[in-house]
């Protein structure tokens, strides 16, 4: 059980649905960002702001920090490879020309990455129906990927963009598992702060060696950065961990599957990221793994 109360119970079937809303608009501030302000000085700002705001609510809700050194271990690490690493990665890859919903559909891979590290790693049964709805995902994947990556007309992918974005996402694969391990029994107020210190600690070096000194503060900047704390960062990753504690991390993880299409419909709306017949067919394929994926 939850020491901190996250998700109320009449809340709890709502969850999954509003948790890949909000983890969709995520890219969406991405791209809206990219113009104003690079990435990393972007991140440790967010993270920043994220862990003062989340460490308030944390305080106010008399939340229980760790009392020993060690303790902090576990969500520091998973913070930075699933803040730091994962937001980071994926924030300098959409900068780069990565649309919206194709970052989205490389998240989606964590599953596959998931399923195949959660049996030897933590012990988890990972069904044949949910491991076939993991391949189902990753062939829609291939569907949407293969015809753009490195194609010049304005809806390719950069080959180096997709690869710092897959990355990314090992990353966060990783720091799932990790928080699954080893960060369970805490309070979850407290290791999300802590997690988003972990995240600070990977952008603030980042920020410094690679980043920009110039800023645009056009308006968009400001509601972007706001927008990426209140609600992707504190109401998103305190979703993530709530589902995380209340089921099987590869069942969470295949959540992530029905995330592309989300984002995809939104950078076509805000941006005109179009994509082809056969792209389209792929998201179909990915969101009927997720389906499989989801059952048994």
């Amino acid at each position: 059980m939850l020491r901190s109360p996250i998700l109320p119970r009449r809340a709890a079937d709502l969850a999954p649905g509003l948790f890949v809303l909000i983890w969709a608009t995520g890219f969406i501030v991405a791209r809206g960002i990219a113009p104003h302000m690079d990435a990393f000085t972007f991140s440790a700002l967010r993270f920043a702001a994220v862990t003062l705001v989340l460490g308030l609510v944390a305080l106010a809700a008399g939340a229980r920090f760790p009392g020993t050194g060690a303790r902090w271990g576990g969500p520091l690490v998973a913070g930075f490879l699933m803040q730091g690493v994962y937001l980071c990665g994926t924030l300098w890859a959409v900068s780069r020309g990565l649309p919206a919903g194709i970052a989205a559909l490389v998240g989606s891979l964590q599953p596959l990455m998931t399923a195949g590290l959660a049996g030897p790693l933590l012990g988890e049964r990972v069904s044949g129906r949910r491991i076939l709805g993991i391949v189902l995902g990753f062939a829609g994947a291939g569907l949407v990927l293969a015809p753009k990556v490195g194609a010049a007309d304005p809806a390719g992918i950069p080959p180096t963009a997709l690869a710092v974005s897959f990355a990314a996402v090992v990353a966060l694969t990783l720091g799932t598992l990790w928080q699954k391990r080893a960060g369970g029994g805490g309070d979850v107020l407290a290791d999300a702060v802590i997690q988003f210190l972990g995240g600070l600690a990977c952008a603030v070096p980042l920020a410094l060696l690679l980043g920009s000194r110039t800023i645009d503060p056009a308006p968009a900047l400001w509601f972007g950065l706001g927008w990426a704390v209140v609600v992707n960062s504190v109401a998103g990753i305190l979703l993530l961990l709530a589902l995380i504690r209340r089921g099987a991390v590869a069942g969470v993880a295949s959540l992530f599957f029905l995330v592309p299409p989300v984002a995809a419909a939104m950078g076509y709306a805000l941006f005109g990221e179009a994509l082809t017949l056969v792209q389209i067919g792929g998201m179909v394929l990915a969101a009927l793994g997720v389906a499989v994926a989801s059952r048994g």
